[in-house]
């Protein structure tokens, strides 16, 4: 059981990291961002990177958080809530293996 959550969690560790560096890798030499007074080019491709900005700070915090799952099953604490130190929950790990928190205290951290 342990190893096939190790795989899921390496499979989602290999496509976050593939993804970030995909947004993350420098733009073409040559190409120029800028905001002008009229839509172009530069300012179509200035609006597309400030977005991947933010993607890719989305996929570096999934990245963190599936990592962090990682070492929890290397220390025998998967399951295991980061925060009140509860049971994390069967069917919250099934539905998203990733997860370090219970149901209660991941909502208290979003709300």
């Amino acid at each position: 059981m342990t190893e096939d959550i190790r795989a899921v969690l390496e499979a989602r560790r290999h496509r976050l990291t593939a993804e970030l560096a995909e947004l993350t890798r420098p733009p073409e030499a040559g190409s120029n961002l800028s905001f002008g007074k009229r839509i172009g080019d530069g300012t179509a491709e200035a609006v597309e990177r400030i977005s991947s900005t933010a993607a890719a700070r989305s996929i570096a915090a999934a990245l963190a958080e599936t990592d962090r799952a990682l070492g929890k099953l290397e220390d025998d604490s998967y399951g295991t809530c980061d925060s009140c130190g509860g049971p994390v929950g069967t069917e919250r790990l099934e539905a998203m293996p990733w997860a370090t928190l219970c149901v209660a205290c991941a909502a208290k951290r979003s709300g």
